[in-house]
């Protein structure tokens, strides 16, 4: 395909503004039409940042508590920890939370029910994100079944599985995914674009019409030589994603060819990372060794703004938003035209 928008297109340091303050993890964001931002935040809960720039963090207050015993009671108010997050149609928030272990549904106001915590009778895991379709089916990942997730992250492990919920149905679609994190649908909703973190690199399945998942293959690289978080769909059809810790923000192009967009990392501790892990001997320290200075451990693209062409990066360790202009609008939401 000739002509791509991102030709020759990257970001450096000076092309880049910032939005929000204070923040704490926000790792995923999303936008609204109307310029309002919302990202996840550790404190538990979503901060809303409003087109004026005036922000106000909604905490979750959980309605159903599964209070079959002490400990599920505790643990659905101690821990809480939101990761991905999705719209439901009518504007409340579906909150993949990573220290629950819970896909919850988040209103406006703040009250949150749980939606899933078990599968197959059995605890669903360390879910990470997410995703609605245009039929309202959720799409959710679960990176691990091991409760540290740094451990899993160390590691090449593969445990991590995608779960469809379909009208208050749950069933796994995916498994033997090496620290499965975000998933993307294309425009077409043909195909499921899968990060698995630890494997470094983006698997797709194409979608059947039950949401059955087959023809599982890689798209782009093989191995970006980075661990993956983040991925978001533009509108020419170029994958953008996160490198995070190494902290870059690339695109694969529908040939497959990968472009570093932005280059934030520090090069010296992510070498000694990719070191380590190759030895399987990746530690926290190595880890927490790792990042840059515009927002440590990039780890989301959100494309926003009135014409999608503002691209918002979230991050683990970053205490505001970076955004900068893009060449191309990215591929509208399903929530974009529904309020």
């Amino acid at each position: 395909m000739s002509g791509n928008p991102i030709d020759g297109f990257t970001v450096s340091g000076a092309d880049i503004g910032y939005v929000g303050h204070d923040l704490q993890r926000p790792e995923c964001i999303l936008a609204e039409r109307d310029g309002s931002l919302w990202s996840a935040d550790a404190r538990g809960g979503v901060m809303h940042i409003r087109p004026d720039g005036t922000q106000e963090l909604i905490a979750q207050a959980h309605v159903d508590v599964f209070a079959t015993a002490d400990d599920d009671a505790r643990r659905f108010t101690e821990g809480t920890l939101p990761n991905g997050l999705a719209f439901a149609r009518n504007g409340s928030i579906y909150i993949s939370n990573f220290g629950t272990d819970c896909l919850e549904l988040m209103s406006r106001d703040g009250a949150t029910e749980v939606l899933l915590d078990r599968i197959d009778g059995r605890p669903i895991g360390k879910v990470n994100f997410v995703l609605r379709d245009s039929r309202d089916r959720l799409w959710i990942t679960v990176s691990t079944q091991i409760k540290n997730w740094m451990e899993a992250a160390a590691s090449r492990v593969e445990d991590g599985s995608i779960i469809l919920y379909d009208g208050g149905e749950a069933r796994t679609v995916a498994t033997g995914l090496a620290f499965t994190n975000e998933v993307r649908l294309d425009a077409r909703e043909e195909w499921l674009y899968a990060v698995e973190t630890t494997a470094r690199r983006v698997t797709r399945f194409r979608v059947g019409g039950d949401g059955t998942l087959s023809g599982r293959e890689t798209f782009g690289p093989e191995d970006h030589g980075a661990f993956i978080d983040g991925i978001a769909f533009d509108a020419h059809g170029n994958l953008w994603g996160t490198h995070v810790m190494s902290d870059r923000v690339f695109a694969i192009t529908p040939e497959g060819e990968l472009r570093i967009i932005l280059d934030d990392d520090n090069p010296e501790p992510s070498r000694a990372l990719f070191e380590a892990f190759e030895r399987g001997a990746a530690t926290p320290a190595h880890m927490l060794a790792c990042g840059g200075t515009i927002a440590p451990w990039f780890a989301s693209v959100t494309f926003g703004g009135p014409d999608l062409d503002i691209v918002h990066v979230g991050s683990l360790r970053g205490t505001r938003i970076p955004y900068f202009r893009s060449p191309v609008p990215g591929l509208p939401p399903v929530h974009w035209n529904e309020r």
